[in-house]
């Protein structure tokens, strides 16, 4: 006896062979078929998504799954303008969730890419939502940028023993154990940092040959860095030194599905340093010095408790097997989920399919899909068309959430309609306006309704900028 479901076979990347399963019958031909497909999860609704978007496969087994419960709600699909409205309209009906009674654990959080956490996880932060990761590590927590922050850590500051420590030899550049004994040593002994210990026993040419030339070529690429990329824009800084330093290069040599995760995270680092805004209790620091200040802020917030009410945030491979009240599945969109590896490489699009089939079988009351018209990946804004899965759902499932008003983007007027003149927040189009750290400037785009209304303003000196409407604390001129 063998029990499986080709269904959700997902695991093509280690070696998994759904034909295994395929094949069998073919294989031992007096076999039987016994198809369990009464559901006892899931609404009907969301077992008739299920059964039509998984129809799309070729070479299956075949089976129709069914309830005897009730139809239930159909399932939400929000067409989001970016990641960031994406995470907010998430948030908030989680809170909605919450205050009707529901706890945050029924609520899970589903993406594809690992690297997509770390806007959910602001958003979460910034409203005191305590959440969890499922089988992973917070962003700020991840190996590969908690290297890249080192490295920008000990340009802000070359005295920064934890950052020094941590980069001296990643990727392995030839310094070894006994040469980073003399340093501490040399650092305890002088009451030096172990940057200044280095430039001193540097001088006096107390390492061993190769030891030193190697110390002496990685001081000078920090101190090259610093130099050349002072005057950069945060998010362009961040990208050369991800390059520079040789963490990129380590990471692409790491293979499979590990490498790449780690390589989509440090290319959402540069989307994060993009994307900061200063606080007013950052206005005294450089960019670098106040984005470094944000990240070590985040990272110390830790994950809820074990026995804490939080939400779940997961990977769609991480949440096969489980089952949650209340699932969203964000970033449904071309590129990102199919993801562009899928679509890049034949013979992957079904195994995608077969992922987005395990997430939406995942609810067991309310599924809600969100996709977002452009968000910021690998330091740009890239704009996506909505996900072929969506388009497989049946239309008598699925209900569009209708927050926003129409509004002006830089693409497709035709279909987008005209921009709006003026918001219900009482900003108007052409308006002059305030704000206390990036003076006058004039509103130059409106976008959304209610707390999702964001302004474009071209400032004075200061170039243009997006600001929620809400948060904004402008004052008419």
């Amino acid at each position: 006896m063998i029990v499986g479901d080709d269904d959700q076979s997902i695991y093509g990347w280690r070696g998994a062979q759904v034909e295994n399963i395929q094949r069998f019958l073919n294989d031992f031909p007096g076999a039987e078929t016994i198809r369990l497909e009464q559901n006892y999860r899931s609404t009907s609704n969301i077992l008739s998504a299920a059964n039509a978007l998984i129809e799309n496969n070729n070479g299956r087994l075949g089976k129709k799954l069914w309830t005897d419960g009730a139809d239930g709600e159909p399932i939400s699909l929000y067409c989001a303008f970016n990641d960031l409205d994406e995470a907010r309209f998430v948030v908030n009906r989680i809170k909605t969730w919450q205050e009707n009674g529901g706890a945050l654990e029924q609520c899970a959080i589903l993406y594809r890419s690992n690297a997509q956490s770390r806007v959910l996880e602001e958003a979460l932060l910034q409203a005191s939502m305590p959440y969890r990761i499922y089988g992973g590590m917070r962003f700020f927590e991840r190996q590969e940028i908690k290297d890249a922050l080192s490295y920008l850590r000990l340009i802000a500051n070359r005295n920064d023993d934890a950052a020094f420590e941590r980069v001296v030899n990643t990727p392995t550049r030839g310094i070894g154990d006994r040469t980073l004994d003399v340093v501490r040593q040399t650092s305890r002994d002088r009451q030096l940092t172990l940057w200044q210990a280095s430039r001193e026993l540097l001088k006096e040419k107390a390492l061993a040959g190769r030891a030193a030339s190697a110390l002496q070529r990685f001081m000078e690429l920090i101190d090259a860095l610093a130099q050349e990329t002072t005057d950069m824009p945060l998010h362009v800084q961040t990208d050369r030194v991800i390059k520079d330093s040789g963490l990129r290069a380590m990471y692409e040599q790491e293979k499979g599905e590990k490498g790449q995760t780690r390589i989509e995270n440090l290319e959402e680092l540069v989307t994060a340093t993009r994307q900061f805004s200063y606080n007013e209790e950052d206005e005294d620091l450089m960019p670098l010095q106040a984005f470094l200040s944000h990240a070590a802020l985040e990272a110390g917030e830790g994950q809820a408790d074990t026995w804490q009410d939080a939400v779940q945030l997961m990977t769609l491979h991480s949440a096969k097997g489980l089952e949650f009240p209340q699932v969203f599945i964000v970033g449904v969109e071309e590129g990102m989920f199919p993801s562009q590896m899928a679509l890049d490489e034949g013979g992957r699009l079904e195994e995608e399919r077969r992922l987005a089939y395990v997430g939406v079988t995942r609810a067991m009351q309310k599924l809600t899909l969100t996709y977002a018209e452009t968000r910021r990946l690998y330091g740009k804004e890239v704009y996506h068309r909505p996900s072929r899965f969506i388009g497989e759902l049946p239309q008598e499932c699925v209900e569009e959430v209708r927050l926003r008003a129409t509004v002006s983007r830089p693409v497709n007027h035709q279909r987008l309609g005209a921009p709006i003149a003026e918001s219900d927040t009482g900003y108007k189009l052409g308006q002059r306006v305030r704000h206390p750290k990036f003076g006058e400037g004039t509103i130059v785009n409106l976008e959304g309704s209610g707390e999702h209304s964001r302004l474009q303003v071209a400032f004075q000196g200061q170039g243009i900028k997006w600001l929620v409407a809400a948060y904004a604390r402008l004052e008419a001129v």
